[in-house]
């Protein structure tokens, strides 16, 4: 069901994912074999705010990679981590619509090491053919200033940005050889949202030593 989120986030159009009883029991299993942390509770307490793309050009294409509980076997490199499929809390289209897929407060699996304490944004498109664009900016944007005013907000991070918090107390991965390469969403797009969200005063990225 597709519905219209009412008063402050009324530019928030609510799209869930699949999240049975098998995602909720896949969440735990993560939290526990990642990063140590046996609970009944998937709930998170947010401190970051990530912004990711999708590399795929639709949303239809898009929300379909998150919407399973099962990671598809074509992500090899992650599916041996785990075979929760990856989530994220929002999903931005090219023009700047904003989809929510998940409760915020809910643990998505999105970036390695963090995803116990991080909302996740991910953009449509970010290929070379669907370069993201101005409206995902300003809604990008705006959805950093609505969570902040939401949530205790410290770092506000690229995707490609997530190993400077290794060492770092927010940390949790487990495994020192899981890690991926990324590039998104960007650092011209990044530096564009960082510029227009000053006055929040983030914390700055930790320097690896």
């Amino acid at each position: 069901m597709i519905m219209l989120y009412s008063c402050a986030s009324s530019r928030i159009i609510d799209r869930p994912i699949i999240f049975d009883s098998q995602r909720i029991e896949l969440t735990k299993e993560y939290l526990d074999k990642r990063y140590g942390i046996e609970s009944d509770s998937i709930n998170i307490n947010p401190k970051m705010i990530v912004l990711h793309w999708t590399a795929i050009p639709t949303l239809e294409g898009s929300f379909d990679a998150f919407n399973g509980a099962v990671i598809p076997g074509w992500r090899s490199v992650v599916e041996n981590a785990s075979t929760l499929n990856v989530s994220s809390h929002f999903l931005v289209t090219r023009d700047g619509t904003i989809y929510r897929l998940m409760p915020e407060t809910v643990m998505g699996r999105h970036v390695i090491g963090l995803n116990h304490c991080a909302i996740g944004i991910e953009n449509v498109g970010g290929t070379q053919e669907t370069p993201l664009t101005e409206a995902q900016l300003m809604s990008n944007i705006w959805l950093v200033n609505y969570l902040n005013d939401k949530y205790e907000i410290d770092y506000l991070i690229g995707h490609y940005e997530y190993t400077k918090f290794e060492g770092h107390k927010l940390w949790l991965e487990k495994d020192d050889g899981y890690r991926t390469e990324k590039e998104d969403p960007g650092e011209e797009f990044m530096k564009a949202v960082r510029d227009a969200t000053k006055k929040l005063n983030f914390k700055p990225l930790p320097q690896k030593q």
